[in-house]
């Protein structure tokens, strides 16, 4: 073989090995998943089962995200781990969020009751994690360490209250 030929060889191996290596924690940010309730079932996990109660309307949408429980990514912009939208419905719903594994998370929901993807301080509603209290001091930003829970290898179950304005 001539040594031109060893050398791109060499690269495409090089490649490939590159591809088969893991993706690097910044790629596990910003999946849109779908509300799968079969991950929850028993023998599934990690995930959390999360019911969001107090849905004052069946309108909108609900948006649920999953966040790493720490200060450097909770509700911090393109730090979500997955996100799932629902048409809402008044009352309560329930979301399957899965987990990439074992660790602390933290959840948060907001219902967008006109749809149009921005958030309306006077209108939309949010839940979080541990149902932390909200004031005008924390601006609906609680410590991550109130909202932060941990999860096994198998499926947590939770209930969060909307708050509306």
């Amino acid at each position: 073989m001539n040594r031109t030929l060893i050398a791109t060889t060499g690269i495409a191996a090089l490649a490939l090995t590159a591809l088969a290596a893991p993706a690097p924690a910044e790629a596990q940010y910003r999946q849109k998943i779908s509300n799968d309730a079969s991950k929850c079932k028993a023998g599934s996990g990690p995930a959390v089962r999360v019911t969001i109660t107090d849905i004052k309307e069946s309108r909108g949408t609900i948006r649920v995200q999953s966040y790493r429980g720490t200060k450097e990514d909770w509700l911090e912009k393109g730090k979500w781990i997955y996100r799932m939208e629902a048409p809402a419905k008044a009352g309560s719903m329930t979301f399957c969020m899965p987990l990439p594994g074992p660790g602390t998370y933290g959840i948060a929901a907001r219902h967008d009751v006109n749809g149009n993807g921005s958030t309306d301080i006077f209108a939309d509603g949010g839940a979080m994690s541990n149902n932390p209290s909200l004031n005008i001091f924390n601006l609906g930003k609680p410590n991550y360490k109130k909202t932060a829970f941990d999860v096994g290898p198998g499926v947590e179950s939770m209930s969060i209250r909307m708050r509306y304005r």
